[in-house]
């Protein structure tokens, strides 16, 4: 029997196609141009960008909601302005592909340098094993296709990024054609986990004021239904991380809101620092979601769990597999009598009931109480780093991938590029993003993608001349950047809607012009007082060391 053949770029783009990538983003280049082609016949949309760095944080966007992303860049010059985008979803998880055209293989044995390269033609593979859980050159046709399959598998399992390189005169090199593309599902230790359940379960049976920390992982390893299962069986309050914001419906009696230390609201905080057992499921403990070393945790969390990994107090259990945890936690407590913790829920502690008064001045805390009566089931929130992901952690939003904030990595200005991503992604769901215009200024040009594709987003832009965050950290004259009438911008590009507000009841003119648009993006331009700021980064800011703050 004759074994069926393709080529190495058809096969990619096949298994691309298999998992979920939809669409591809990225930026043309020489090395890179003849396996774009093998893109778009297999009828992949190719979504070209500005520049590879927006390129990065588009497809980072979209596999937050799609479950996979890819980006597709040349060699060097390309592969490395991703790479800060690449390394920020190395740092919160999010399933990336990297492709990255290279050099010819018949080029490499050559004395001659070779455009877009460094000198050094491993340099860029080099560079990318430290933000990825793997990195392969495609080199050669009869193994390229185990080492796509298995690059492919370990971004799925793991939820990180990977880089596949392939050489220009390798894209149309013979190789075996693909069959069914199975990933195998990492395996707990049994005696492990059951020794990590009877510990947990013990702990939770003599706890007074049992509370559970929610994190990211839970969401990226698709297990928001059984953490549902487990919070209404247990009926826990349940905090969550920043960047876990949406794991649970906010409008759940259960949740409580974003613990974030410092930052967080007084009834949070009481809950999260005053539990006696603490269960941390798929939350990481960084110095943002404890509020920039700002939390008062007495104790270090008693249950600890994440992918592949459970601590309880000091013993350690691994391999045990953060979704084998949730499961066998909902068969082991099934009928169990827990204590319950009194808390209000945030659904009714941040309840809007505000009314517009059309001639007040917009604030930044009336503007994200009128963004909270916005929301609906289907919006999803794209929040870029700054007060704009600040004030969102204090809107009460639904389940089920609801809201996109960098919370750890804090690469300012992706949100953008994001809000292109999660449309693209979702192209039935309202996107509704908030961006500081320092941010906004980072990542601009992708305004014109976004309106290219008639994309119907509505960007609210948070005109407050600067860097407000770092303004109340530490004052100085670099928190100062050029203004621009960001409003004007859809006249720049040629589509979109740009509106600039500075009153209430202007913005909600804006808001109707806004819905009633439907032939690409909104862009409302909102001016507000340069000292202005949300709640959550007030209280952050009260309780930062001295140090940091001008004249500290």
């Amino acid at each position: 029997m004759t074994q069926q053949t393709t080529t190495i770029g058809r096969y990619l783009a096949e298994r691309l196609k298999q998992i979920g990538a939809r669409h591809v983003f990225g930026v043309p280049g020489d090395y890179v141009l003849t396996f774009m082609d093998r893109l778009i016949e297999a009828d992949i949309d190719l979504v070209d960008t500005c520049n590879e760095l927006n390129a990065g944080y588009a497809a980072d966007g979209y596999a937050r909601i799609n479950g996979i992303g890819a980006v597709c860049v040349t060699y060097g010059v390309g592969g490395f302005s991703a790479l800060n985008a690449v390394a920020g979803a190395y740092a919160e998880q999010s399933p990336l592909v990297v492709i990255s055209g290279s050099p010819a293989m018949a080029l490499r044995g050559s004395s001659i340098m070779l455009h877009h390269s460094a000198g050094d033609l491993r340099a860029q593979m080099s560079i990318y094993e430290h933000v990825t859980v793997a990195s392969v050159q495609l080199g050669d046709p009869a193994t390229a296709p185990e080492q796509i399959d298995a690059t492919l598998a370990a971004c799925l399992t793991q939820k990180r990024p990977v880089m596949i390189e392939i050489p220009a005169d390798m894209v149309d090199r013979e190789c075996a054609a693909p069959g069914p593309f199975e990933v195998p599902e990492p395996q707990s230790d049994p005696d492990a986990l059951s020794e990590a359940l009877d510990e947990i379960g013990t702990l939770l049976a003599s706890a007074e004021r049992p509370v559970i920390l929610a994190g990211v992982e839970l969401h990226r390893f698709g297990l928001l239904d059984a953490f549902e299962t487990l919070v209404h069986m247990t009926g826990l309050p349940v905090a969550t991380t920043l960047l876990a914001k949406t794991v649970i419906s906010e409008r759940d009696p259960h949740a409580v809101g974003v613990y974030e230390g410092a930052a967080s609201s007084a009834e949070v905080r009481r809950l999260v620092e005053g539990a006696d057992v603490l269960l941390s499921l798929g939350a990481w403990m960084s110095d943002v979601s404890l509020g920039v070393y700002a939390a008062r945790l007495n104790h270090p969390p008693v249950v600890n769990a994440n992918s592949g990994r459970v601590r309880v107090r000091h013993h350690y259990y691994e391999p045990v597999m953060l979704g084998d945890l949730v499961r066998g936690l909902n068969a082991r407590l099934k009928g169990a009598t827990l204590a319950k913790t009194e808390f209000t829920p945030v659904s009714e502690r941040l309840a809007s009931d505000q009314t517009v008064e059309a001639d007040r001045k917009l604030s930044v805390k009336r503007l994200f109480g009128r963004i909270n009566q916005l929301l609906t089931e289907d919006t999803i929130v794209v929040a870029d780093v700054g007060d704009a992901l600040y004030g969102a952690a204090d809107l009460v939003m639904h389940r089920d991938i609801g809201f996109l904030g960098q919370a750890f990595y804090l690469s300012i200005g992706n949100g953008l590029p994001a809000t292109l991503g999660a449309q693209m992604a979702a192209p039935d769901r309202p996107v509704l993003a908030i961006i500081g215009d320092g941010a906004f200024q980072m990542t601009a040009q992708d305004f014109s993608t976004i309106a290219r594709r008639k994309l119907t987003s509505t960007i609210l832009l948070l005109n407050n001349d600067g860097y407000t965050t770092e303004r109340l950290i530490h004052e100085g004259p670099y928190n100062d950047i050029p203004a621009w009438n960001y409003h004007k911008l859809p006249e720049v590009v040629g589509g979109g809607l740009g509106l600039r507000v500075r009153t209430e009841g202007e913005f909600e003119a804006a808001l109707e012009q806004a819905a009633a648009f439907t032939d690409g993006p909104t862009l409302i331009e909102i001016m507000l007082d340069p000292r202005d700021s949300s709640d959550a980064l007030k209280r952050m800011c009260a309780e930062l060391p001295t140090s940091t703050k001008k004249g500290g």
